[in-house]
């Protein structure tokens, strides 16, 4: 009896949203960013992670996160994959099942990748509940992070292919770290901060050089940060979620410019210090 194909949504969502930002010199401007969206997964009607991604190809993305987690053997033992943005789940409906699929998730080995998302449900519901504290920055501030990690001796500058995170309290850093990922970069700060007697978020500023994410969001307000900058942009649940909960979001940030996400009224602006202002509409 022959097999049928496998039967595949071809699920589509914008890819990007337009926001309003404000520049180094105090101009508002539009910017694009990228968007990002969580993506429940469901195989044969049971839950089995949330990922997060730009959506550009989700059923590609499920299919091959099956197969690199080694959680089916090939194309063949998948009958249908069906994306549905509305309700952001994607449902696989396997051939025969999947044999040993609880002992597969016990053994499976979470990764340093950008997206993997696994802590987005429950801590989505309770960092709202969370009051920052009342931590602001200038506009030198920014500039002095900016060079102070511009200097920092990393691996990066010999090796490339990592991220660095670090910890300020005002002009001081207080910790660089790098990893594979920027995630573990940023889990390795909080540890340190919890073995430091008496430390709290309040007058911090977390740096990372990678883009600003809902989870990147999401862990400096579990430390207690209200301030984050980013050499990279930010994704559009990102910016949504820094605007809710108040926390001040710069990105972009290099030399003497940056765009302030969210947050503005931490941050106070010094227009002398700015370069010579050029209005644009950032990509």
């Amino acid at each position: 009896m022959t097999q049928r194909p496998l039967r595949m949504t071809h699920a589509s969502a914008p890819l990007t949203e337009v926001v309003e930002v404000i520049n180094e010199a105090g101009e508002r401007c539009a910017c694009v960013i990228p968007c990002e969206r969580a993506l429940t997964v469901f195989v044969d009607k049971q839950e089995l992670v949330t990922l997060m991604t730009l959506g550009v190809r989700p059923e590609w993305l499920v299919l091959g996160y099956l197969l690199n987690q080694g959680l089916v053997g090939g194309v063949q033992e998948i009958a249908s994959i069906t994306v549905d943005w509305d309700c952001g789940a994607a449902a696989i409906t396997t051939r025969a099942g999947l044999v040993g699929l609880q002992e597969k998730i016990a053994r499976r080995v979470v990764t340093s990748g950008c997206g993997q998302g696994s802590m987005l449900g429950d801590l989505l519901q309770c960092v709202g509940a969370r009051e920052l504290p009342g931590t602001g920055l200038t506009q030198e501030q920014v500039y002095s992070v900016v060079n102070t990690i511009r200097l920092q001796d990393s691996v990066y500058k010999t090796a490339g292919s990592v991220h660095g995170c670090a910890l300020f309290e005002g002009r001081e850093l207080l910790l660089f770290i790098e990893d594979v990922g920027r995630h573990n970069a940023v889990d390795s700060i909080a540890g340190w901060m919890s073995l430091q007697a008496g430390m709290t978020g309040a007058n911090k500023i977390f740096y990372t050089t990678g883009r600003l994410t809902s989870e990147m969001v999401i862990k400096a307000a579990w430390m207690g940060v209200a301030v984050v900058i980013s050499r990279s942009g930010i994704t559009q649940m990102g910016q949504q979620l820094a605007q809710r909960i108040g926390m001040c979001a710069i990105g972009r940030a290099t030399h003497r410019r940056f765009l302030c996400f969210s947050g503005a009224q931490r941050l106070h602006l010094q227009p002398d210090l700015a370069p010579v202002s050029r209005l644009r509409s950032v990509a």
